[in-house]
């Protein structure tokens, strides 16, 4: 039973895109692994981007800075 866990910053993404993550994922299993796709776990984390540090600062800041 694979299980895999996507994070990403909390900016935005679709109900939508979300869906496709899990499908695009779910199919890589399946093509690469032969996974069974109904017993492949795919968990999308939203981590607000005050929680998310690249190189010792907040991408808060980070996103700030590149504006």
């Amino acid at each position: 039973m694979p299980y895999v866990n996507i994070k990403i910053t909390k900016e935005g993404a679709t109900d939508e895109q979300k869906k496709r993550l899990m499908a695009g994922v779910t199919q890589l299993l399946v093509d690469v692994l032969n996974k069974n796709p109904n017993t492949t776990i795919v968990v999308i984390d939203e981590v607000e981007t005050d929680n998310w540090g690249i190189g010792g600062v907040p991408v808060t800041e980070l996103r700030k800075i590149s504006q």
